[in-house]
Parts: C-alpha cells; sequence; structure tokens
C-alpha cells in the first residue's frame, strides 16, 4: 500500500516537471552553455520563455548578437516541432490542457462559486475597489488558502506577494493559519516577500520571480501583487506622461500573463478606484472606475468589483470575465481573513 503512495507521489512530482521544457533542452540543438546562462539571468529559463520574449528583447540581452538569437529561435521551433505543425493545435488538446488548470480558494464559499471554484491558474485575476473594501485582506487570505490541498488534486504551494504599498503583515497571516488549523511558520516560511519601490523596481522583480518559479518547478502557485498600479501613479504623473505609463504597464501586464502561462501559476492583483470627470455627464450612479484604463482591462483575464456593504460584510461582483456570468456574492472580514457572510 505504502508502494503505491509513494508511486503516485513520484508521477505527480514528473507531471509538476514536465509542465514546463527547461531551456537547457537547447544544448542539444546546438546552442552553448554560456549563451543559455546569458538568457537564464534575464529571467528566460524556458523553451516557452522563448517564445514569449521578441527577438527585439532577446538582443538587447548582453552578449547575444541578433545572429545567436536566430538560432536560438530556430532551436525553439525543432524542439517544439513548429516547423511541422505551425504552432497550431486542435480545440481538443487545448481542452485537455486546461486541465491543468486549478483553482485556489479565497476562503469564502460563496466568492468561491462566484469565481467558478477560485483563483484559477493560468490567468490574471484582478480585484478592484476603494479603501477598505477588503482587497488586501484577500491577498493576506490566499498566502494562506494557496498552500491548503483543494479539489481536482490540487496539493497546495508556495506564494510570492510583490508589496508596492507596504501593506503586507505577517502577523495577520499568523491568525488566518490558526483558523484553517496551520502551524504558522511553517505559513510564513512557504510565503516569499519582496517589497517594490519603483514602477521600473516592480517590472525588474519578475525576472526573478520567474527565475525563482523556474528553480523550484511545480512548489509555487501563487503570485500576489498588491496593489499594481500604484507605483505607476507615483512615477507617471499628468497626460503628458500616460502614453508612457501605459506602454509600460502593458509590457508588465503581458510578462505577469506569460509567466502565469508558462509556470502554470495563479496571478492575483489588486487595483485602485479612481474618480472619473466624465462620468457627471452621463448621469451615472457610481462615478468612480478602476485605474489603469483599457490596458489593464483588457490584461486581466477576471475582473471583480468590490464594494462595501454592512458592517463587516463587502460584496463582489463579476465586473469582466471569458467565461464567469455577471453575478454578486456576499462575503466577510474576520479575524482569521475572508470567510462567508454569517446571515
Amino acid at each position: 500500500m505504502n508502494d503505491q503512495v509513494v508511486e503516485e507521489e513520484v508521477s505527480d512530482v514528473d507531471e509538476e516537471e514536465s509542465f514546463f521544457q527547461d531551456i537547457d533542452m537547447l544544448q542539444d540543438h546546438g546552442i552553448n552553455a554560456a549563451d543559455i546562462k546569458k538568457l537564464k539571468t534575464s529571467g528566460i529559463c524556458t523553451v516557452k520563455g522563448i517564445q514569449m520574449s521578441t527577438k527585439k528583447r532577446l538582443c538587447a540581452i548582453r552578449g547575444l548578437s541578433e545572429a545567436k538569437v536566430d538560432k536560438i529561435k530556430e532551436a525553439v521551433a525543432k524542439v517544439n516541432g513548429m516547423d511541422v505543425g505551425g504552432g497550431f493545435i486542435t480545440a481538443l488538446e487545448v481542452s485537455s490542457r486546461r486541465r491543468q488548470v486549478f483553482h485556489i480558494t479565497t476562503g469564502s464559499k460563496e466568492l468561491d462559486k462566484l469565481l467558478g471554484g477560485g483563483i484559477e491558474s493560468m490567468s490574471i485575476t484582478e480585484a478592484f475597489g476603494e479603501f477598505r473594501t477588503g482587497k488586501t485582506q484577500l491577498s493576506h487570505t490566499l498566502c494562506v488558502t494557496a498552500q491548503l490541498p483543494g479539489g481536482n488534486g490540487y496539493g497546495g504551494g508556495k506564494v510570492i506577494f510583490l508589496d508596492t504599498e507596504h501593506t503586507f503583515r505577517p502577523d495577520r497571516l499568523r491568525n488566518i493559519a490558526d483558523r484553517f488549523n496551520l502551524d504558522q511558520n511553517a505559513v510564513l516560511d512557504n510565503v516569499l516577500y519582496a517589497r517594490a519601490y519603483t514602477s521600473e523596481h516592480q517590472y525588474e522583480l519578475l525576472d526573478f520571480v520567474a527565475a525563482k518559479f523556474h528553480e523550484e518547478g511545480g512548489l509555487f502557485k501563487l503570485l500576489i501583487i498588491d496593489s499594481v498600479m500604484a507605483l505607476f501613479r507615483v512615477d507617471f504623473s499628468g497626460r503628458g506622461e500616460l502614453a508612457d505609463r501605459q506602454q509600460k504597464l502593458a509590457q508588465m501586464m503581458s510578462r505577469l500573463q506569460k509567466v502565469s502561462e508558462e509556470y502554470n501559476v495563479a496571478v492575483f492583483i489588486t487595483n485602485q478606484m479612481t474618480a472619473d470627470p466624465g462620468a457627471t455627464f452621463s448621469f451615472q450612479p457610481d462615478p468612480k472606475k478602476p485605474v489603469g484604463g483599457n490596458i489593464l482591462a483588457h490584461a486581466s483575464t477576471t475582473r471583480i468589483s468590490l464594494r462595501k456593504g454592512r458592517g463587516e460584510t463587502r460584496i463582489a461582483k463579476i465586473y469582466d470575465s471569458p467565461d464567469l456570468p455577471e453575478s454578486e456574492a456576499t462575503f466577510a472580514i474576520t479575524s482569521g481573513g475572508i470567510a462567508d457572510a454569517k446571515d
């Protein structure tokens, strides 16, 4: 019986490891180890990571000439057999790949139901709302719930937390860990924390995030950024810098989406609200909107709007999603994190 359990665990590890192809395999196709090392220092550690990078970005890596980049791209095409199928696969194959998608519980059954099971992997889930609507509380709760085993064979895993507003409180995780009967120090040990000070620093940290996901393949399950727009609002001011801000934001969101697909992790970001000056003419009941404009709206897979309810209750609404219906759910903020609201 024990042997059987061990075999099952081994097969699970194999599945995790085979999810992405290591960049080292390009050595068999004539790419030298020194060039592979250069790619790794830039946060490109998988074959898919090269596919997801433009030639311009690869040429910007010190020591990689255009000829070398062309050679690397050719090697990637050979590895993936793209010269045969052109990179196309059937919808049935896409469907079977989607079986690897997992969901992380939010701590509230009602909110999980709204999200179709919880925070989804291989996609970006954005929660936006005014202050005190539960965005940071949800982030802290997810740090703990991501470590819990869940449905469809999800075994739990580690978390990376990027903090841009200095709102992360490890002691908050201790209370939430107690609620789920988990060892406090073990929970805190599984959360990797980084404080971002500028929008540039925030973007650079994503290279380290990718390297960490690769280094501990299959162990990390969730990346949290609280909040995604705070530093962009500070570093870029006025309409004159808006285009530049949106371009940098688009690059960061694209990197986030690629990382989530490359390593099969869930990405959860929080966002702020801003007053909408044009809303006074359209007679909207709530003249506020999420920051980031269309760039952020298109980049996020699922968007949740959060607003205050009575007392400690909050209301979450699906604002935008490719597969979830527009609906609402009520949850509560408790000492043990996000939970169902008591009637």
